[in-house]
């Protein structure tokens, strides 16, 4: 049997941080294609709840997660109208944007995963609600700055997401500290995220061309 602990305090203050970091990498991205600053915190609000927000229409999850505490809404759009004021000052954003990507990556896997949990889901629907939260913002984003969106990079994206949401899930009968849990999965999701983009690593390819034919 697997279980998951209830929602904790650690984890609530992990969400927090994402949504602030998800809105500063909707900041970054957005300064590179010159958008105006309403455009800029309107991008930050999709790119931090866009992936919450499909999980919760896949799930039938209501109410959404910012309609239920539009301080979600200040707080995305406030991070990323805030990144635009000392974007300037930053001499390696290209880094700042990796980490703070990885970490909204992180966090909001364990955060779908305890959703869909909450909802008696199995492991599976478990494990994609995860990956749909975690990764759906960041498509959002780079969708609509006309990027290729990092899940579709060489570095491992989505397979983070899965990692981490396994592991999230099914350590638990260990009978660890919940919070505790959620330290440790969030060190090895960013760890792991982090030195994939570091060391390059990539899972296998499959190029197809038609010339063997």
């Amino acid at each position: 049997m697997w279980s998951l602990p209830p929602t904790d305090s650690v984890l609530h203050f992990l969400s927090l941080v994402a949504i602030a970091a998800q809105g500063m990498t909707a900041a970054l991205a957005a300064g590179r294609r010159s958008m105006d600053w309403l455009g800029v915190c309107f991008l930050g609000c999709i790119t931090a709840l866009g992936g919450g927000t499909l999980r919760d229409l896949l799930l039938g999850h209501y109410p959404l997660a910012w309609v239920q505490n539009p301080t979600y809404l200040a707080l995305a759009g406030g991070a990323a109208f805030l990144t635009i004021l000392f974007a300037r000052l930053v001499h390696r954003l290209k880094v700042a944007f990796v980490v703070l990507d990885a970490i909204g990556l992180v966090v909001f896997t364990m955060i779908g995963c305890d959703v869909a949990w909450q909802m008696d889901a199995s492991l599976t629907i478990v494990i994609v609600s995860g990956m749909v939260t975690g990764c759906a913002g960041g498509v959002l984003r780079d969708v609509l700055c006309n990027d290729v969106p990092l899940l579709f990079r060489s570095e491992l994206y989505a397979s983070v997401s899965v990692v981490t949401g396994l592991f999230y899930a099914t350590a638990f009968g260990l009978n660890l500290n919940a919070e505790l849990w959620t330290i440790l999965t969030f060190v090895l999701g960013l760890s792991f995220r982090l030195l994939a983009v570091r060391y390059k690593w990539e899972m296998p390819k499959f190029v197809f061309t038609g010339e063997e034919i």
